[in-house]
C-alpha cells in the first residue's frame, strides 16, 4: 500500500494544506484536518449512516459477536456498528497509530472501552490474528489497496464461513455549491482534476468491486448506490465541513487547475464574503456505493 494514511475514510488526497496561502492563518485547521473531516462527515450524515448500518445488520443476522472495521480512521463506522450489535466487540484496523489512539480514547469516553480493540496493520498484507470475524466493514479503504485480489483473500480468511463483508466507497469529493452557474462549474473542474490525481495514485478507485468480490470467492448479496444530500436548514458543522474539504482540495490541486480556479478556491476558504462558512446556498451532496458479500458457509 502506497502511503501513510491510505486507509482513512475520505475521498480526498491525504495532503497537507498548501503553504503561504492567505487563509491558513485563520483556518483553525490541524496540519492534517482529516480526523475532523471524518467526524463531521459522520455527524452530518448520521441518519444515512444509521440506515446503512441497519441494512447491514439485517443481512448479518443476530449472532454477530466480532466486527472488524478495516481502515477505521476515527472509528465512525466502528461505533455505528456497535450500536447495531449491542453484544458485539469490534477490532479497529488502521496503519496510523494516532488514529488508533483516538479510537481508544473515544471508546473510553463512550463507556465502550471493553468492546473495542485495535490492530495496527496494513490491510493489504493480511489481518494477523483475526480468523473469527462475523462482519468486516471496509469504508472508503479498499480503493487504497495495491493488490485488491490479495487483500480480499486475506479478508476472506479473516471471516468465519458465512461471515459478511460490507464495502462502502464514495464517488469522489462531496460537492457543496449550486450546480448551475460558475460555482458548480468550478466544483466540476476540481472533481475532474482530483479524479486525474486519483487515477495516478489510486488506480483502484471506482473499481467494479462486485466483480472483484466474486472473483475472490465471495457471494455478492446486495449492491446499491445512494446520493446522500443535505439541504437548508443545514445541520451545525456543514460550513466547517465544506471549508475543510475545500482547504484540502486547494492544497492538492496546485499545478492541476488554472490560476483563476486556484484563486476562486482561495476565496472559498479565505474568510471573506465568498468563504463557504458564510454562504447560505450550500447543499451537501455525496454519492455512496455499497456492496455486501458473504463468505460461503
Amino acid at each position: 500500500m502506497a502511503h501513510a494514511h491510505q486507509q482513512h475514510q475520505h475521498p480526498l488526497p491525504h495532503t497537507h494544506t498548501h503553504e503561504g496561502s492567505a487563509h491558513t492563518h485563520d483556518s483553525g485547521a490541524t496540519p492534517d484536518g482529516l480526523p475532523e473531516i471524518l467526524d463531521l462527515d459522520a455527524a452530518l450524515f448520521a441518519p444515512h449512516l444509521t440506515a446503512l448500518t441497519g441494512r447491514i445488520a439485517c443481512l448479518a443476522g443476530d449472532d454477530v459477536r466480532h466486527v472488524v472495521d478495516l481502515g477505521a480512521g476515527t472509528g465512525t463506522g466502528a461505533f455505528a456498528l456497535l450500536e447495531q450489535f449491542p453484544t458485539a466487540r469490534v477490532t479497529a484496523v488502521d496503519n496510523s497509530p494516532a488514529m488508533l489512539e483516538r479510537i481508544v480514547a473515544t471508546a473510553r469516553e463512550r463507556g465502550l472501552g471493553d468492546r473495542v480493540r485495535t490492530l495496527e496493520a496494513d490491510a493489504g498484507a493480511g489481518l494477523p490474528g483475526i480468523a473469527d470475524a462475523d462482519l468486516v466493514w471496509a469504508s472508503a479503504s479498499l480503493h487504497h489497496l495495491d493488490d485488491p485480489a490479495t487483500a480480499l483473500a486475506g479478508i476472506r480468511s479473516a471471516l468465519r464461513p458465512g461471515g459478511l463483508l460490507a464495502v462502502a466507497e464514495v464517488d469522489g469529493m462531496p460537492t457543496f455549491l449550486p450546480e448551475d452557474g460558475e460555482a458548480g462549474a468550478l466544483e466540476a473542474r476540481c472533481r475532474a482534476a482530483l479524479a486525474g490525481l486519483h487515477a495516478e495514485r489510486l488506480p483502484h478507485r471506482g473499481a467494479d468491486w462486485g466483480a472483484l468480490l466474486t472473483a475472490a470467492g465471495f457471494s455478492v448479496e446486495q449492491e446499491r448506490a445512494e446520493r446522500w444530500e443535505l439541504r437548508a436548514p443545514l445541520p451545525e458543522g456543514a460550513g466547517r465541513y465544506a471549508f475543510l474539504v475545500f482547504e484540502r482540495v486547494r492544497g492538492s490541486l496546485g499545478g492541476r487547475v488554472g490560476a483563476e480556479d486556484l484563486a476562486a478556491l482561495d476565496r472559498l476558504v479565505g474568510g471573506g464574503p465568498e468563504d463557504v462558512r458564510h454562504r447560505d446556498d450550500l447543499v451537501v451532496r455525496s454519492t455512496r456505493e455499497t456492496w455486501t458479500a458473504r463468505r460461503p458457509a
